[in-house]
């Protein structure tokens, strides 16, 4: 009888304002969660990794904490990218030499073609997805192995990030003591914890919402459509409110989490907040008029990338993820102006998942460690692949 195998997966999600590190075990399918911890993150600066040692500090001090939760010790991460992630559509054309099957070194080779794009300074490619391919000029087909064919084209979608930002985390990582599996965007990494595969057949977008940055996935018919980093994130709003309020950003803060609401006209006119410092009052509904503003704002550059991709009417569903989306009254702001239902995006999938980290903010390290756990289960298949296309989700 064959020995059922056992991975240990980890995830690593190096926030600008937390840092969060899961730690689970992969047994006869199941995925368990074994341990999680999360730290104070430094060494970031408007979502840019500014100080290498800082940032490995607060990485080292969320995975001793869960590696004590855990009572073991990992030596590699699946870690997330954000900030300076953006997707763009490509092709790739390859001809068979003559009329026959299709094999899967076929579909390899025109994915490859695809990717042989002439990239902009400072710029890798992260991950590629294949969205379909034509087969001998009819389009459309997802999986055209054993077709009958002379050419192929494969439409992919790149996902990249910078160069340096990149290689700067990485460091950082190491520094922590830890390998890296792999390097996968934040927002895809949420998608995988808490969308399921029939909602983004149906068209689906996952907003993440950091606190520098937001990161935007968007998926249809099971294909990637768009991915990219937004300009704007929790402390965005905590700004505003500071300003706005004539208060220090650590007040304004503590007011948004303990007060804040996102729609200003489900707050009563007399209702009032004291500012402890000053001894004086301020109203609530101001308060969560700045904050409307500001998620008005995030949402309306939302429904403006999802239009210059085609997609502004094909969404079914929209996912909030991160810190920032635990914020009272979000979803009913994004359901105002992008116009579809609209969910809290929750981990799902994991096994012994404690109710005290069930929330948005967790779930893009809790997609993380599913990849680590995909990577591992799926190591043979992964062995074989090379170069770029070892980087495709199958």
């Amino acid at each position: 009888m064959q020995t059922p195998k056992i991975f240990d997966a980890v995830g690593l999600d190096a926030g600008s304002a937390r840092t969060r590190c899961v730690i689970c075990r992969l047994e006869n399918g199941c995925l368990r969660l074994l341990g999680y911890g999360d730290a104070q993150s430094h060494g970031w600066v408007k979502g840019m990794l500014a100080d290498q040692a800082a940032a490995s500090e607060s990485m080292l001090a969320a995975l001793r904490e869960a590696e004590r939760c855990a009572q073991l010790s990992v030596e590699t991460a699946v870690v997330g990218v954000g900030g300076t992630v953006r997707g763009a559509n490509c092709c790739g054309l390859y001809d068979l030499g003559r009329v026959r099957a299709v094999e899967q070194r076929d579909v390899n080779r025109a994915v490859e073609r695809a990717t042989r794009v002439l990239l902009p300074e400072d710029t890798m490619i992260l991950q590629v997805f294949p969205q379909d391919f034509i087969v001998d000029g009819h389009p459309g087909h997802r999986h055209p192995r054993k077709m009958i064919a002379g050419q192929i084209e494969a439409n992919v979608h790149l996902v990249m990030t910078s160069h340096r930002e990149h290689h700067c985390l990485v460091g950082a990582v190491n520094q922590a003591h830890m390998g890296v599996e792999e390097t996968v965007s934040e927002a895809l990494a949420a998608c995988y914890a808490a969308v399921m595969p029939q909602d983004r057949r149906e068209g689906a977008a996952l907003l993440s919402i950091g606190a520098h940055t937001s990161e935007l996935a968007v998926y249809f018919g099971d294909a990637l459509q768009l991915v990219m980093s937004l300009p704007l994130g929790g402390d965005h709003f905590t700004r505003d409110v500071a300003r706005g309020l004539c208060i220090g950003f650590d007040e304004a803060a503590t007011l948004k989490h303990e007060f804040g609401y996102a729609r200003a006209d489900s707050t009563a006119e007399n209702s009032f907040i004291e500012v402890s410092r000053e001894q004086r009052d301020v109203s609530r509904r101001m308060l969560n008029r700045i904050l409307e503003s500001r998620a008005l704002d995030l949402f309306h550059i939302m429904r403006q990338e999802l239009a210059r991709v085609g997609m502004e009417r094909a969404i079914i569903g929209t996912f909030l993820a991160g810190g920032g989306a635990c914020l009272d009254g979000m979803w009913e702001i994004a359901e105002q102006e992008l116009g579809c239902r609209v969910y809290n995006a929750m981990p799902v999938g994991i096994e012994d998942w404690p109710d005290e980290i069930y929330d948005p903010a967790w779930t893009t390290v809790a997609g993380l460690t599913m990849y680590s756990a995909k990577l591992k289960s799926q190591h043979e298949i992964h062995k074989q692949s090379y170069g770029l296309l070892g980087k495709i989700l199958k």
